[in-house]
């Protein structure tokens, strides 16, 4: 750093294009339906920033099946946008990534690359301040119920989900959501009712259909499905059916949970006007990183709704622990080889870590599993 040099100014973006392999080919409804392959891989963004004082911050997005060569590309495109920039300045430098590439939208793949870039900031700023991301955003609670997905997808024959799920809650897990949504709904029934027999009453299941049924599917099974007393049916509809998906909400005991698959704050306000969900679902990478994701959780909590947010546990953990309303965290452990630390569960719920930042610095095997990186200096 030259006496000149402001010590928050960004002198080094380094980014990367990851692919993370997946030991078993992954199925839910969308491949039973043909609409998708089975996912073998997902593509990592991860973005690090660095300042002239040798503060580092380390940012991620991610994609499944498709995506990922464009995220990147977009991402290297703008990340000049970033150097001589004040790292502090995030919901700033939101805006100007966002302008920079605003001729190809501000959803979607856009924003998706844009993501990695301002959860990087944030991870950033924590660290500068020596405290943990969650506290930093000003923390509810200490540790948040967690529920295993990554046991219930339907490759995953019946017996072996009961294996699974009873291995998950001897760990400390505290739910167990299920994938449905097959075209014959009776092997959905059959799944349902064999692990709420094997684990009993007081476990909590979740159920997704990862929005393979149409109007008259999901009455029919939203129906069906009230008499397992499920924490919530997940995406029983297509992602943009507002108007559908508010009126199971509005009909059933069962709590309706969405909001994974949309790409901007802008999208989610639609969903919570629409009260369309029980449980909303933002995803931060997905919506474009934390900055928005604090937008659209301000918006749910004014409007009554509880938060489940998908995916990337790592990076959740800290978001959910900072909304006022008790969440839940989806444990996947995808990620871990990722990263050389891990995250604790105990009890059923999720420790969030106490490391500044997000608590995460990148494993030897990520780097290993790099096909592409790009690499942005500041010259003063």
């Amino acid at each position: 750093m030259t006496a000149s040099e402001p010590a928050g100014r960004i002198v080094r973006v380094r980014l990367s294009s990851c692919y993370l392999p997946l030991a078993t080919p992954i199925s839910d409804a969308k491949v039973l339906t043909g609409r998708q392959k089975p996912m073998t891989e997902v593509a990592m963004l991860f973005a690090e920033i660095e300042t002239a004082d040798g503060q580092k911050g380390l940012g991620l997005s991610y994609s499944k099946r498709a995506g990922g060569p464009g995220q990147f590309a977009h991402a290297r495109e703008i990340a000049p946008a970033l150097l001589g920039e004040d790292a502090s300045d995030i919901g700033r430098l939101w805006d100007k990534l966002c302008w920079a590439g605003a001729s190809v939208g501000r959803s979607g793949l856009s924003t998706q690359a844009i993501g990695a870039f301002d959860v990087a900031l944030w991870d950033l700023k924590a660290r500068r301040a020596h405290l943990p991301l969650a506290k930093l955003l000003g923390a509810y609670r200490d540790s948040v119920r967690c529920y295993n997905t990554s046991g219930g997808f339907l490759h995953t024959p019946t017996d072996q989900l009961l294996v699974n799920a009873a291995a998950s809650i001897e760990r400390g897990i505290g739910g167990i959501k299920l994938k449905v949504g097959q075209p014959d709904g009776s092997l959905d029934l059959k799944r349902v009712e064999a692990v709420r027999k094997h684990l009993g009453d007081a476990v909590p299941i979740m159920v997704d259909a990862n929005q393979q049924w149409d109007r008259p599917t999901a009455q029919r099974m939203c129906r069906i499905f009230e008499q397992f007393n499920l924490v919530w049916i997940e995406e029983p509809l297509d992602a943009y059916d507002h108007e559908g998906h508010a009126a199971l909400a509005q009909q059933f005991d069962t709590p309706i949970a969405t909001g994974e698959m949309l790409t901007s704050a802008a999208e989610h306000g639609e969903l919570i006007r629409h009260r369309s969900a029980d449980y909303l679902m933002p995803d931060a990478p997905r919506v474009g990183g934390i900055t928005p994701f604090l937008k659209i959780a301000a918006q749910a909590d004014a409007a009554g709704l509880l938060l489940a947010p998908h995916f990337a546990m790592e990076l959740h953990i800290h978001l959910a622990a900072a909304y006022p309303r008790e969440p839940w965290v989806e444990h996947f452990d995808w990620l871990e080889p990722l990263f050389n630390e891990r995250i604790e569960i105990r009890g059923g719920r999720m420790l969030v870590p106490t490391r500044p930042g997000l608590g995460l610095s990148l494993s030897e095997q990520a780097r290993s599993w790099t096909r592409e990186q790009a690499v942005f200096e500041h010259r003063a």
